[in-house]
């Protein structure tokens, strides 16, 4: 699986390659995003949301203490952030099973918390500081590889 990297210099870059990844992804998928506090997780989520149709960038916030926001307008996202999820337990009681049935893009957020088994195609995105405003993006997965 190739690996295509970008440096982001700027929460507006991040937010437009957010929406350059929108445009290569079909429901059913699953975004994995990793990467610490800060990293732009988020951000990037705002294009990928916006991308999608599904709501305005504006209108996109961290999930960090509802854990998931859903989103349906041109087509379902659930937007998952699973900072404060300590155990199986607590990644249960978010319901992702019904999400997981559904025809949805999935993008959860702190993604080495998540569990669950699917076979759901999956894009595996890591953000990390690079200085200043940078961000340093790297993106995997199948559904992307001939479009970025």
């Amino acid at each position: 699986m190739r690996v295509s990297e970008f440096v982001s210099h700027s929460s507006e870059e991040t937010i437009a390659k957010g929406r350059e990844i929108a445009a290569g992804l079909h429901p059913p998928v699953m975004v994995m995003l990793s990467g610490e506090l800060g990293s732009g997780k988020t951000t990037l989520t705002k294009g990928i949301i916006s991308g999608l149709g599904a709501a305005p960038e504006e209108d996109v916030t961290s999930p960090t203490f509802t854990l998931v926001h859903v989103f349906h307008n041109h087509c379902k996202v659930y937007h998952v952030d699973l900072y404060r999820v300590e155990n199986f337990q607590d990644l249960e009681s978010l319901g992702l099973e019904d999400a997981l049935g559904e025809e949805a893009v999935v993008i959860i957020e702190w993604s080495e918390r998540f569990s669950y088994r699917t076979d759901w195609p999956r894009v595996e995105i890591r953000l990390e500081h690079a200085g200043g405003d940078s961000r340093r993006i790297a993106i995997s997965g199948l559904s992307l590889e001939n479009r970025l």
